[in-house]
């Protein structure tokens, strides 16, 4: 597969994983600050996702619905899910011979609808959670399209490299901005609806449930979201895949470049599996989330540089 219809398709997958990712916190926070009007602040959410200076960022922290114009149909924020989908969609346009018609027609299809001019009377006056939800859908439909549309060779595994790259990111960025505001204390009590919209904001809060029987705690949000394999949405369960899918692309004309990068991803996978939620909170649950992302960027900085030519 030449280089650039690779690093295209790689890209096509990181654009929508992030904004899926955009979406649903989006939607999450929404409902929180509906419930919480006096406390509630946008700040996290503009760390995580956006590329604003500190002080932009605080200028617009209570103003909800400033935010979700910027965030969704912001022009000018180069994060916005319109810009993300754009980007998406062009990546997806310059290799239409590498996926298939269902899957140009979802990417289509969301890019239309996230420039509808009517969007921004929406989200100023309607409920945003009918727009949020809508958008979702087109994500969620380009997912399960792809899913089971594509072919099962170097495209697919490209693509779910990129997915599961970008997916790890977000969960360690979204772990680590909302244990800043309790001092990375895993001990420290917070209140239960704290850890109810961060977990629904990842689409964790039923498997939590399911899961721990005590009530909410800091050390258990923490062993899901980092050490849980079987949540789709953790740490260790997004390097996994990632793992899987790269082992995909050994071949004897690339030998050199594959074993690099399949160690860089090794190693991180053990990091993290044999990891404690006891051993994070001694080594700093802050310095495991920094060294953590550290190794996921330079894995995609390494995917850059022997696979897609990029110097």
């Amino acid at each position: 597969m030449l280089s650039r219809v690779a690093d295209s398709l790689y890209w096509m997958s990181r654009y929508m994983e992030r904004t899926d990712g955009i979406l649903r916190m989006l939607k999450i926070n929404y409902a929180s600050s509906q419930d919480d009007v006096q406390e509630f602040s946008w700040l996290p959410v503009l760390k995580i996702f956006t590329f604003l200076k500190k002080e932009d960022a605080v200028a617009m922290q209570y103003k909800t619905r400033d935010v979700l114009q910027f965030m969704v149909i912001g022009k000018d924020n180069p994060n916005s899910v319109l810009n993300i989908v754009t980007m998406a969609r062009e990546n997806g346009r310059s290799v239409q011979d590498h996926i298939t018609k269902e899957m140009w027609q979802c990417l289509n299809d969301f890019y239309h609808n996230i420039r509808d001019p009517r969007l921004e009377e929406w989200l100023q006056k309607e409920d945003p959670v009918t727009v949020l939800d809508n958008l979702l859908k087109y994500g969620l439909l380009y997912f399960g399209t792809t899913d089971v549309t594509m072919a099962r060779g170097e495209g697919n595994a490209f693509i779910n490299i990129g997915k599961y790259l970008e997916r790890a990111i977000q969960s360690t960025d979204i772990l680590d901005i909302k244990f800043s505001n309790l001092n990375y204390e895993l001990d420290k009590v917070a209140d239960t609806t704290y850890w109810k919209y961060l977990l629904m904001s990842i689409s964790g809060y039923e498997l939590y449930l399911k899961t721990y029987r005590g009530g909410f705690e800091a050390k258990k949000v923490v062993e899901q979201v980092v050490l849980n394999e079987h949540f789709p949405r953790s740490v260790i369960y997004s390097v996994n895949r990632l793992l899987r899918y790269f082992e995909r692309l050994k071949n004897d004309g690339n030998a050199a470049a594959f074993g690099e990068i399949y160690f860089m991803m090794g190693k991180l996978q053990s990091n993290i599996q044999y990891s404690t939620v006891d051993s994070i909170a001694a080594e700093g649950l802050h310095q495991f989330l920094q060294e953590t992302k550290k190794q996921l960027f330079e894995i995609g900085d390494a995917m850059s540089r022997k696979y897609f030519a990029h110097s």
